[in-house]
């Protein structure tokens, strides 16, 4: 994706001359958790009422937080920087759905997806996952997949706004950082780099 503008502005910059599509295109960095914990909390509640079992749950849920890994990677590497340069509306899409990020980095507002987009795909990946899944598991697979969501959102907002002690987070920030100020087409991976070191899109960090 080609850069020709980078504002380290912490500052909102407008998209749509519409207040209600602006609106829908901002989001507090806490709202997530205000929307999607209690999701959460009822899924793993559906499941104990299913009584399917301490271990089932577990593994059911460490499958839903690592499917949510691929599931970033795919999403951040073939939809969000999804560049069609003979399709001008297509061009103004990726600039609403990820181009403004790059181009403006430091948007407090714009660090984790609004709900406009978080409750869509969250919707359309529940009942995904519930056609493919046996009867019942979804309770125990979706609240794992829904957790490795929050933990990508929050990851995202603290690399772009805390300085990490930590030599992980401080990778996992590194990582990021190459992404938006070396080369926009590798290091897709954001809460992890599992999936760029597998497929060969991750940086040399000599």
């Amino acid at each position: 994706m080609k850069k020709n503008y980078v504002s380290n502005s912490q500052e909102s910059v407008r998209m749509f001359k519409n207040n209600l599509l602006e609106s829908l295109s901002k989001v507090h960095f806490t709202v997530p958790l205000i929307i999607f914990v209690p999701v959460i909390l009822f899924c793993v509640y559906k499941d104990f009422q299913n009584e399917m079992g301490l271990i089932t749950f577990f593994e059911l849920f460490i499958s839903g937080l690592f499917v949510w890994t691929i599931t970033e990677y795919v999403m951040h590497r073939f939809v969000f920087h999804y560049v069609p340069e003979d399709k001008p509306w297509a061009l103004r899409l990726h600039f609403i759905f990820h181009g403004v990020h790059h181009d403006y980095p430091s948007d407090v507002r714009r660090l984790v997806l609004p709900l406009s987009v978080s409750i869509p795909l969250a919707t359309l990946f529940y009942f995904l996952f519930n056609a493919i899944l046996p009867a019942g598991e979804i309770w125990g697979f979706f609240p794992g997949f829904i957790l490795g969501y929050l933990i990508y959102d929050l990851t995202h907002y603290a690399i772009h706004h805390f300085n990490f002690k930590g030599s992980i987070w401080k990778r996992i920030k590194q990582h990021h950082m190459l992404h938006h100020y070396q080369d926009p087409n590798r290091g897709y991976g954001v809460s992890s780099p599992l999936w760029d070191k597998i497929f060969g899109s991750d940086f040399s960090k000599k």
